[in-house]
């Protein structure tokens, strides 16, 4: 087994962030429910305060530093939007080093919070080496998106809190990208439940976990443009936790085709109000696709953010991609 973050850590994570992070709602989808066959419901983290789940695992990671000289990552967006709000939060410099590929409005709202968005490379992974020169040479905490302690405990707490407004949730379909949103809630949800059943869902177009897990070890893969873009990246070859927490805690991997994710991102526009991008509409797009079922206990869908491009919603929900 997988070295595990710990049900002990998860819940001191959910004292520490305690009141600096929103608990969001969940609600029952009756549209989704008659799809999939039996009860499905929506966990609005997209309605978290940076716009994202992200701000749960940052938060932790920030409030357990050290006297450093700031802070950094790499992303591909709400990673280091979260992590500039913690940042701003504890009075630090951040630096968030972000890939061309990373959408501009992204970067503009990692701007809003006072961080320096530093764009290099082509690729989540050669931000990275930025990433990584700025805490080898200038004495700033690396904390990355993913694979590490705090950030999987924090994004952990979403597992407990999926469980404590659900308790009869028999399956959580969760958005998979390096894994940290996946380990963290299957590693709570299992505790509490070691039968509940834990669904990742990808793109098809460069999703580098589904292709590390598939070759049975972390490997490289090409960054392609999708509307999941939230999902790109790689897994890093070294991967220390997320890699073997996913391969022994998830039941389930689905991918979805840029079409079934317009479709998930229209279906959420239109029929249930709710302005989600594209790693967010991935379980309704596996539903929606018949890839994925609910029966007849609940199935929870994780909107895991919301910070999509106004302009591209606009033609999404208008029939175009």
């Amino acid at each position: 087994m997988a070295d595990m973050v710990t049900l002990e850590e998860i819940r001191a994570a959910q004292a520490r962030i305690d009141g600096l992070v929103r608990v969001t709602p969940m609600r029952l989808s009756p549209a989704l429910s008659a799809v999939a066959g039996g009860p499905v419901w929506l966990k609005c983290e997209h309605m978290q305060e940076t716009g994202a789940f992200k701000l749960r695992g940052a938060t932790n990671a920030a409030a357990r530093l050290g006297k450093v000289a700031g802070v950094t990552t790499a992303s591909t967006g709400n990673h280091g939007r979260a992590l500039a709000h913690a940042a701003r939060q504890l009075g630090l410099p951040a630096v968030i080093c972000v890939s061309r590929l990373v959408p501009a409005n992204k970067i503009a709202a990692i701007e809003a919070l006072g961080a320096e968005a530093r764009v290099t490379g082509a690729s989540q992974d050669e931000a990275f080496k930025e990433a990584r020169r700025l805490e080898r040479e200038e004495g700033f905490a690396l904390i990355p998106p993913f694979d590490h302690r705090d950030v999987i405990a924090g994004q952990g707490t979403l597992g407990l809190e999926i469980l404590a407004q659900l308790p009869d949730a028999a399956a959580i379909a969760i958005p998979l990208s390096g894994g940290g949103l996946l380990a963290g809630v299957a590693a709570a949800a299992k505790a509490v439940n070691p039968r509940i059943r834990i669904i990742g869902i990808s793109m098809e177009r460069g999703a580098a976990m589904a292709a590390s897990l598939a070759a049975g070890h972390p490997v490289e893969v090409e960054e392609l443009e999708t509307l999941a873009d939230s999902l790109g990246g790689g897994i890093g070859l070294e991967n220390r936790l997320t890699y073997a927490m996913c391969r022994d805690l998830m039941d389930e991997l689905i991918l979805v085709s840029e079409a079934e994710i317009a479709r998930g991102i229209r279906f959420l526009g239109r029929e249930e109000g709710e302005t989600v991008e594209g790693a967010a509409a991935v379980g309704a797009a596996a539903v929606l696709a018949d890839k994925l079922r609910a029966a007849p206990e609940p199935l929870v869908l994780l909107l895991s953010g919301r910070n999509i491009d106004p302009a591209q919603h606009r033609r999404i929900l208008e029939g175009e991609t």
